[in-house]
């Protein structure tokens, strides 16, 4: 990790990140392949679920991208828009809001029609103790969604939880391995993707799941997770001794591209890094970069959460920022006390209870 804050290039990325401003920026820059996807693709994008973590930068790059192509089209998002001045935000960069409770059938018909869903709402944190609200939103909202919206392209946000724990080794499951989910969370989110399917059968509507995990930024992920506690002298868990993180950027212009690919019966993509990353040594670098001994608990087990990406990369190329420019910004971002959604990733978890 390089500890200067001057600019590279100005295409490039920078080798810092001081502000929210500028992280939303990037993270908003449409990634390589974007703009060909979105001129490709007619009619307006509705993303149904704006309001989490990837949707607000997601909602930005499509109409950057849009615009970069010289496609007028509206994207449209849909939240409850709980957090405040969101909605705002992304409205002053050109994306219109809908505050709407998708769990509610008669509003979701008033939604207007769009060739193009991005269907990115569910839920994971809080599941245990309230298993019925996750079932609700990760299988009988996709339903209602599915068909809602039976003559739209979908492309449906889903994660690697659906597959079970495989050796370290093997480089990750494949999207034609059998899936194992562990935990209520992780089998609702096999139902969201069954009930895609059968609807996707019944209309013919094109479709692509999208099993992501993980996802990182600045401001939460695995990264930061293992930084924290780094810094804070917190004990690091090391059952789940290995992991996959894709920059949020690459993984919303990964996300975006993948409207080229929906399809009937629906197709299936991994979306992550393509690197089997160890929390040991993560833990070890950002230990030397803060001076400071990491504490570990435990140790590794030689199974874990791993997808493997080739397929997407293939498809896309490999993700534009690697683990380490990541790390880097994760750490000076740390350093200089950054606000974050402090809202932990429980990537530690083995036994799918979130």
């Amino acid at each position: 990790m390089k500890a200067n804050a001057m600019m590279t290039e100005p295409n490039q990325f920078p080798t810092q990140i001081e502000t929210v401003d500028e992280l939303e920026e990037w993270l908003s820059k449409p990634a390589p392949g974007v703009s060909e996807t979105l001129a490709r693709r007619e009619g307006d994008i509705l993303i149904l679920g704006v309001g989490g973590k990837m949707g607000p930068t997601l909602a930005r790059m499509a109409k950057r991208a849009s615009e970069a192509a010289g496609v007028p089209r509206k994207v449209i998002g849909v939240a409850r828009f709980s957090e405040p001045g969101l909605r705002e935000k992304l409205e002053r960069h050109g994306v219109e809001t809908i505050a709407a409770d998708l769990l509610n059938r008669a509003v979701l018909d008033q939604l207007p029609d769009a060739p193009n869903v991005i269907f990115m709402a569910g839920r994971k944190f809080g599941s245990t103790g309230q298993e019925w609200l996750t079932w609700a939103m990760n299988v009988y909202l996709p339903g209602l969604v599915a068909e809602r919206f039976r003559n739209a392209r979908i492309v449906v946000f889903s994660t690697g939880n659906v597959y079970p724990l495989v050796p370290v080794e093997s480089g990750g499951a494949q999207e034609s391995d059998p899936p194992g989910p562990v935990g209520e969370y992780a089998q609702s989110c096999l139902g969201r993707e069954r009930i895609f399917e059968h609807f996707s059968h019944q209309y013919g509507t094109p479709v692509l799941i999208a099993r992501l995990n993980y996802a990182v930024e600045t401001r939460y992920g695995i990264l930061l997770d293992v930084a924290q506690k780094v810094w804070a002298g917190i004990p690091i868990p090391l059952a789940m001794g290995y992991v996959n993180v894709i920059w949020q950027g690459d993984a919303n212009g990964w996300m975006l591209r993948c409207l080229d690919h929906c399809q009937c019966p629906p197709a299936v993509l991994n979306i992550t890094g393509n690197q089997t990353l160890s929390i040991r040594l993560l833990a070890k670098a950002f230990g030397e970069r803060f001076g400071r001994e990491p504490v570990f608990a435990g140790e590794e087990s030689p199974t874990a959460l791993l997808s493997n990406a080739s397929c997407a990369a293939g498809l896309f190329g490999p993700p534009q920022v690697t683990v380490e420019q990541v790390a880097e910004w994760v750490a000076h971002w740390i350093e200089r006390g950054g606000p974050t959604y402090n809202k932990p990733t429980h990537y530690e978890a083995r036994d799918g209870r979130f």
